[in-house]
């Protein structure tokens, strides 16, 4: 790798080896190659007690050149039912949310994104996501509507996806 790294590189590469030395268990994210750090597969490994519980869900994180000041954008590239990932896979969750004051005024600043968040931090709090989802700011209507009303279908349809997320 290039000795000349831009600070977002350089952080990149301080969080893949932290991760590497001090690894979180169900969650394992590293860059896709190491010539370009700004794109990442992850893992994560569906919360105990949830119904998601031994799914293994794959996921992109693809990070801005200004990465620690922007906050990353998180999309599953397994299929995942809930109220807060949209169809397409995309992660909706406020520490992904760019800093400063949310302009429909739902989220604190401080639940927003923030230089002190970390890669590891944001895969833990998809994983509280999807145990604790949040129906009330729904980015897939039709998952909160039948996580509200039918839990019971829910779960069966959540169940489904985490024995396809095994083969």
């Amino acid at each position: 790798m290039c000795a000349r790294l831009s600070t977002a590189q350089r952080r990149l590469l301080k969080e893949y080896k932290e991760l590497l030395k001090d690894p979180t268990e169900g969650i394992v994210a590293a860059p896709i190659s190491e010539s370009n750090l700004f794109n990442w597969h992850c893992l994560l490994v569906g919360p105990p007690g949830t119904p998601y519980e031994h799914g293994v869900f794959a996921a992109k994180m693809s990070f801005p050149k200004d990465y620690p000041l922007s906050p990353p954008k998180l999309k599953f590239t397994s299929e995942i039912f809930h109220p807060n990932i949209y169809k397409d896979g995309t992660v909706c969750i406020s520490i992904l949310h760019p800093p400063g004051n949310d302009p429909m005024m739902y989220e604190s600043a401080d639940e927003r994104w923030g230089p002190l968040q970390s890669i590891e931090k944001i895969l833990l709090s998809v994983c509280s996501m999807l145990a604790e989802p949040n129906p009330n700011s729904p980015a897939n209507v039709d998952a909160a509507k039948l996580w509200r009303e039918d839990r019971e279908l829910y779960n069966k349809v959540v169940r489904r996806q985490v024995i396809d997320s095994l083969r």
